[in-house]
């Protein structure tokens, strides 16, 4: 494990102190907290975004507070200007983290993404990754010496997210990229991670393309976000969390992203059912469905037919039944404990 893997036991000091780290997409969200965390922990941080005023107010309120930090403005879809981020950071001495942390929105069906919406997504979610891998893992492995990487995906990139589909597929293909280059990087000092956030209380809602119904709900959804999102303090914590321990995915928050993933892995049926909950729920802009609806056994069929799942594979959103009841009896295959403490934690008791 590298010395970034482990945290400095040795008069309290810091193990990311005098460390150099580059983010993308710091001017706000998580990559912002990511930067101010860095640097409230004493590493020197390049402050990267589209946004250059963004950046530059961000590295600004990092030196006020004694840090140090300095601003890029960075489109992350222009290989040339990544190498030249990289050249500037790796002129200051070696760069012992980057976070490919950049990315946009795009929710909506796939009937209703356009072409353009999937260039724009693959462009900035995943070639934006892949061009920052390729301006600075060469260089972090000719330092010979220990550093890390971490990818943001999403849940999205661990569960089916219906009605975010392209985004889905971008997210996956980061998550699936930073896993196999884990493994390429075996014996080399670079380590690589994938930061899998759930739902975060940032703006990303109101800078997203939203297509079809989803548009319409862009108030609701945004609602949504601010009351049910966890702050991108937290999911910048356990970014840096999963920095010090070396980890390769990184669900944050835990009791939000883990219970969905963990049903798809070990139960994939039970999975398919919350995911097709939880469509139907953000489907209705994040509001339960009215508990005066029809619960009948001919309406209970008809929906799992269509779920695609028999009459005694689990719930399905056309029972009645609310979102909570419903999450309920899907997480039974759970263990009670962990079931009632993740309900309550979703925010579904």
């Amino acid at each position: 494990m590298s010395h970034l893997s482990r945290p400095s036991r040795r008069g309290g000091a810091d193990a990311l102190a005098g460390k150099t780290a580059v983010v993308t997409g710091a001017g706000s969200g998580i990559g912002r907290s990511i930067a101010e965390q860095l640097a409230q922990r004493g590493a020197a941080v390049h402050v990267a975004d589209l946004n250059g005023p963004a950046a530059e107010a961000v590295a600004k309120e990092i030196r006020a507070a004694g840090g140090n930090a300095t601003a890029h403005t960075v489109d992350v879809r222009d290989a040339r200007a990544l190498a030249r981020l990289a050249d500037t950071a790796f002129a200051d001495g070696p760069v012992d983290l980057l976070f490919n942390n950049a990315g946009i929105g795009v929710a909506g069906a796939v009937l209703d993404t356009t072409l353009e919406d999937w260039r724009r997504l693959i462009d900035v979610n995943l070639m934006g990754v892949v061009h920052g891998l390729h301006a600075f893992l060469p260089r972090l492995l000719s330092q010979g010496r220990p550093a890390q990487i971490v990818n943001t995906a999403s849940m999205a990139g661990l569960v089916p997210a219906a009605g975010m589909s392209a985004y889905s597929a971008t997210k996956s293909a980061v998550v699936a990229l930073t896993e196999a280059l884990d493994i390429e990087l075996i014996g080399t000092g670079v380590r690589v991670s994938a930061l899998c956030p759930g739902v975060i209380d940032t703006a990303i809602i109101g800078t997203s393309t939203m297509r079809g119904p989803w548009a319409d709900r862009r108030t609701r959804t945004a609602e949504f976000y601010a009351k049910r999102g966890t702050s991108p303090d937290v999911v910048a914590r356990q970014a840096l969390a999963a920095v010090r321990r070396g980890r390769r995915i990184v669900p944050s928050p835990r009791y939000q992203v883990v219970p969905h993933w963990w049903l798809k892995r070990v139960f994939p049926r039970a999975g398919r059912t919350l995911s097709v909950l939880s469509f139907r729920f953000l489907s209705r802009g994040g509001r339960s469905r009215s508990a005066g609806m029809s619960s009948s056994p001919s309406r209970r069929r008809r929906a799992c037919g269509r779920c695609g799942h028999g009459p005694r594979a689990g719930p399905s959103a056309g029972s009645g039944r609310a979102p909570g009841e419903a999450w309920k009896y899907t997480a039974g295959v759970m263990p009670v404990s962990r079931r009632n403490a993740a309900t309550k934690a979703l925010g579904f008791s």
